[in-house]
């Protein structure tokens, strides 16, 4: 055998040939690599929807006292001091926002196993052994003690892309706690401002009531006298039995809003009753907040939604999901190694030392699977579609919900003046005509025509303010609450016993 035999072996040239092809996949995946590092909002460039530059329904104008933004300081506006405490009370006993809370530390630790999968894996590996393996042979005990070492080299981007799938969702979870966590804050707020409402038309059907009551008493006693119809009594009676009805109604819708509260905020309900008790509530008044000063742009809903932030990180998972399923029909390289500290005792001689060695590499290609690794790149692929087809519907709901409390709040605005100028002139005319019904000028008909008149003007007051605040708060979630993408929320979920 000649010195060029040596140094050029007969197998050098197949294995040439068996690798170049691997070669040209490996370059092919680091121009898709480079090609693909444009930025994280590439998958979403050629499917985002288009967003209008400007709002299309009326923006509130700013005024003095608007606030620049959602912010959770914005509670405080109401002039409401147990708001802000009920809204903490809901938001820690909340099952949405614990089940928000364990998908952060489900998707951190998917994210930790993601990334030690580019790592080598190592393990500890003992072992011993006795026996004899041949008749009439001297037994034999052998131990050894060592590291086991295997590692995947990523040649096509298939264990990165798992990393940054798990990054994604990481970060999804952690969007989806914000938007869980607004979303509580603002149903919260929304049952409170029903319930003062409902405690402010309670509080005008009791005065409604009391004023019937003590109409048919008048009426039946100048009937009693001769002064008066028995049927003018009798209309006297039923309008004080109707007030009375309304009345109970009014304190059962009451009751059922305060169950609400206790639900949401966890508190006993004679905690609860305190609160209310202590605070406004008391008062029977429809809290209204400061203006909320609309200064952003439809587009910039983009990074002032978590709901939105969580829809786009979605279709970035799942567009690593499709590198990874891709990379898997490509080979797979693989290393493994040990080293290990070994004894052995035969026919009372013992030996000890150590061993190690490094390899093999191997190389798997796959040939024939029953199209399983096809298939699972296209479902990949569908997956990809279905998120970006979600994130559109998303966007478009979210530019809706805005327009939409937009259009509330104009429409409220609008009718805040006459509604007000109602109640008072209905009120007017309802003290009116009780002085010309004393002096026998009008007809007890016409004091139940006044004050049914006042009364739904008053009722129609109350519910328009109700109508107005809960606008407010629906604005204040339709533009992301307080809600900041470079905030990470620090949640902790603990072990069950």
């Amino acid at each position: 055998m000649t010195s060029r035999d040596l140094a050029a072996p007969p197998w050098r040239p197949f294995l040439h040939r068996a690798l170049r092809p691997l070669a040209a996949a490996a370059a092919l995946a680091l121009l898709g690599a480079c090609a693909t590092s444009a930025g994280p909002g590439a998958p979403l460039a050629a499917g985002a929807p288009a967003v209008p530059a400007a709002w299309q329904a009326p923006v509130p104008p700013a005024a003095a006292a608007a606030q620049a933004g959602p912010s959770s300081a914005w509670w405080a506006s109401f002039r409401a001091p147990d708001l802000p405490g009920l809204i903490d009370a809901a938001q820690a006993a909340s099952p949405t926002l614990a089940a928000a809370a364990a998908r952060i530390e489900r998707a951190r630790a998917t994210r930790t196993a993601a990334g030690a999968a580019q790592l080598p894996q190592v393990d500890a590996v003992g072992a011993l052994q006795s026996g004899r393996s041949l008749p009439r042979q001297p037994s034999a005990t052998s131990a050894s003690l060592g590291l086991q070492a295997a590692w995947e080299i990523d040649l096509f981007g298939g264990v990165a892309a798992g990393r940054d799938s798990a990054q994604a969702r990481l970060e999804a979870a952690q969007a989806g706690w914000h938007d869980a966590r607004t979303a509580v804050a603002a149903e919260v707020a929304s049952s409170y401002i029903a319930y003062r409402g409902c405690l402010a038309q309670a509080a005008q059907a009791a005065l409604d009531a009391t004023s019937r009551e003590e109409t048919s008493r008048l009426t039946g006693l100048s009937a009693q006298a001769g002064f008066a119809a028995p049927a003018d009594a009798a209309l006297a009676r039923a309008g004080a039995a109707q007030a009375r009805s309304t009345a109970v109604a009014r304190r059962a819708q009451c009751e059922t809003l305060l169950k609400s509260l206790v639900e949401l905020t966890a508190l006993s309900e004679a905690e609860l009753r305190q609160r209310l008790a202590d605070g406004p509530a008391a008062a029977a008044t429809v809290p209204q907040p400061a203006a909320l000063a609309v200064q952003l742009l439809p587009a910039e809903l983009l990074r002032r939604r978590p709901d939105l932030a969580e829809a786009e990180l979605a279709v970035l998972a799942a567009a690593a999901d499709r590198r990874g399923a891709e990379a898997r029909e490509r080979p797979q390289l693989r290393l493994s190694g040990n080293l290990a500290a070994a004894s052995l005792r035969s026919a009372g001689v013992s030996s000890s030392g150590s061993t190690w060695s490094f390899g093999p590499l191997q190389l798997s290609l796959p040939v024939f699977d029953g199209g399983s690794s096809a298939a699972n790149s296209a479902a990949a692929r569908a997956e990809f579609h279905a998120a970006v087809a979600a994130y559109q519907g998303q966007l478009r709901r979210a530019v809706r919900e805005v327009e939409a409390a937009l259009v509330a709040l104009d429409a409220s605005a609008s009718r805040q003046r006459d509604a007000e100028a109602a109640a008072r002139d209905f009120e007017a005319a309802l003290q009116a005509t009780q002085a010309r019904q004393r002096s026998g000028l009008a007809s007890l008909f016409d004091l139940e025509d006044a004050r049914r008149l006042a009364l739904q003007a008053q009722s129609a007051l109350i519910d328009l303010q109700t109508e107005r605040a809960a606008a407010w708060i629906t604005l204040y979630r339709a533009l992301g609450g307080d809600f900041n993408a470079e905030a990470k929320p620090a949640v902790a979920v603990s072990a069950a016993p």
